[in-house]
């Protein structure tokens, strides 16, 4: 696939991003993963969760085919449309989303969790579980002559996270709101912990159903 246009693109879109707190008293926040059902869909779960009480307060789910393959440092264009098509589903808009993705950790400073916040219009945090780009000294990562990310540790004898900016966010701010997300013994955030556990589930209900129509038929 020629990705010239997309890399073009991304370079155009990078120059919108905001690495400053453009928000006021966040209220609620999202977290969204996605899982693959049969290498050739993707089903994407949002869920909003209450800050201050960490309770559920609605949760949205989209199935949809991949349109295009995995390429390194450019999964929006895969997974952004099943993850668009569940976030327009809510009632509650959060305030802030965690993604399972990189923000400005990016060769071209713009991984998915950036670029979903430029089309969704909300901040956004970068939340990643492996370093494929960058620099680490001291949990800092440095990357192009800037510190983009930061290692956080969240579980004892576990990796650390990565933890960028997204959008109309600081890395500062970024790092403080996964750590208040963090409840033990789990290692993601709780959004991102939740959305993660209900998109693995939505796959394993959908392959049963689908086992049940084979049988029947």
């Amino acid at each position: 696939m020629n990705t010239s246009k997309l890399r073009q693109e991304q370079l155009k879109l990078a120059e919108k991003i905001m690495t400053t707190d453009m928000f006021e008293n966040a209220r609620y926040i999202a977290g969204c993963d996605q899982a693959y059902k049969d290498n050739n869909k993707i089903i994407s779960v949002v869920v909003v969760m209450d800050i201050k009480t960490m309770q559920i307060v609605e949760k949205a789910e989209s199935e949809q085919y991949c349109k295009m393959p995995y390429i390194s440092s450019y999964l929006f264009y895969r997974e952004a449309p099943a993850i668009i098509d569940a976030f327009s589903k809510l009632n509650t808009k959060p305030d802030i989303l965690m993604v399972d993705a990189n923000g400005i950790l990016h060769p071209r400073r713009i991984g998915m969790a950036s670029q979903l916040g430029l089309a969704l219009d909300v901040p956004t945090i970068g939340v990643a579980k492996n370093l494929a780009f960058g620099r680490s000294f001291q949990n800092k990562i440095e990357a192009n002559k800037e510190i983009v990310a930061e290692e956080v540790a969240t579980r004892e004898f576990a990796r650390p996270l990565y933890v960028s900016p997204g959008h109309r966010i600081s890395l500062r701010t970024s790092v403080e709101i996964v750590k208040k997300m963090i409840v033990e013994p789990h290692k993601l955030p709780e959004p991102l912990h939740l959305a993660h556990r209900l998109s693995k589930k939505a796959v394993m209900k959908a392959g049963a159903e689908q086992n049940t129509l084979n049988t029947a038929s």
